[in-house]
């Protein structure tokens, strides 16, 4: 039996790990992972040591407050695999907490894949040394990359990224709409503040605010919020109390899929939500808080001049994004107004969105499976 230990630290890293688990799958069918993994890797028949959502902490401050129980983690973890050595460790994103795990381990010979490249090429470029000594193959998922880290002597395998395989496309925006019960003529906007507690405690209101002045701009708008559990749902209407009856707004609790699938443009928190919209041809304007010390900690190592994905990958401002103080209604409300109104503006990016999906597109189920191969074969395997 091939052993794996596994580490997702959020949401978007729970879909790739259950991915990835599909796809090892195909190739090791007796394959085993156990480490932090989030439901629908555990769905997949991973077994976790530890709670996924212990590590869904962004931010220098709010990491800083975590700091003590996130350390005593990883020093469980790592005594954990030394003494059950796994035949791999895949860190899955969550490179803060997995490039730690992974040069201990890589020091006691086990070999280790970062599958999501830190984004040295955007921030903090001074990782590079590290990822050099822990980690023996990255699986990058942005197709500039590979080119990056072989320029900065690390190996890497280019898998593209798996949700462009894993979503449906085209959409029938039509039938997700009457799903739901939405009358067609009216206009409708997704609303992602984040799928961590800490992104909504920065958001909410923001976003209830921003929704409250497109209202009165549009008369027949509806508002949709996907939470990824019921706890962040009651953190949302906690925080933002009676304004919810202040406008026409309909919450699930599950993935942003449908949500995106229905709505005319999307305000979204960055991360890969905004890959995602893009992927459901759903219009959208970025948007992102953080507390002031972590942002004044982001700007002095910042890189790359976007934090949208779609813009990383075009490497032009096809999205607006209105960050940290430029984050008010007014800029937001305006730029949700623009695409709700002005077609030329969404059938530009629409079509950006297509040229994205192009970069993006490759056989990642193939590309993932040769990776791994690769280093386990390297080592003996």
């Amino acid at each position: 039996m091939l052993k794996v230990g596994v580490v997702a630290g959020e949401a978007s890293g729970d879909q790739l790990g259950a991915s990835l688990i599909r796809t090892l799958k195909k190739v090791y069918p007796d394959i085993h992972f156990e480490g932090i993994a989030g439901p629908l890797m555990m769905a997949e028949g991973a077994d976790t040591l530890f709670p996924m959502e212990k590590l869904s902490v962004r931010g220098y401050w709010e990491v800083f407050k975590s700091i003590r129980e996130l350390l005593a983690i990883r020093k469980k973890l790592i005594a954990h695999f030394i003494a059950h050595p796994p035949d791999l460790f895949i860190g899955i994103d969550a490179p803060d907490f997995n490039l730690g795990v992974e040069e201990k381990l890589h020091e006691h010979g086990i070999k280790t894949i970062q599958m999501v490249a830190p984004t040295v090429w955007a921030w903090r470029e001074g990782r590079l040394p590290l990822i050099q000594r822990a980690v023996d193959r990255l699986l990058v998922i942005f197709p500039f990359e590979k080119q990056y880290f072989a320029t900065h002597q690390v190996t890497s395998t280019y898998i593209g990224h798996p949700l462009v395989n894993q979503l449906p496309y085209p959409v029938n925006h039509q039938e997700v709409r009457e799903s739901l019960g939405i009358n067609d003529r009216d206009q409708v906007v997704a609303l992602l503040p984040g799928s961590r507690s800490s992104e909504v405690e920065y958001h909410a209101r923001l976003f209830m605010d921003v929704a409250r002045k497109v209202s009165k701009h549009h008369t027949k708008v509806t508002f949709l919020i996907p939470f990824i559990n019921i706890k962040l749902k009651e953190l949302f209407c906690q925080l933002v109390g009676d304004s919810l009856n202040d406008v026409h707004i309909m919450m699930f609790e599950e993935n942003a899929h449908r949500v995106l699938s229905a709505a005319d443009v999307a305000l979204v928190a960055s991360g890969t939500a905004t890959l995602e919209a893009a992927l459901f041809d759903c219009p959208q304007v970025v948007t992102y808080k953080l507390s002031a010390f972590t942002a004044w900690m982001v700007r002095r190592k910042k890189k790359k001049g976007f934090v949208a994905l779609p813009n990383l990958i075009l490497n032009q401002p096809i999205i607006d994004e209105w960050l940290q103080e430029k984050a008010t209604v007014d800029n937001i409300t305006g730029s949700l107004n623009e695409l709700l109104s002005n077609q030329t503006k969404r059938d530009n990016m629409l079509s950006a969105y297509q040229s994205m999906r192009h970069e993006l597109s490759i056989d990642t189920e193939q590309a993932i499976i040769e990776g791994v191969r690769l280093v386990l074969e390297n080592h003996g395997a």
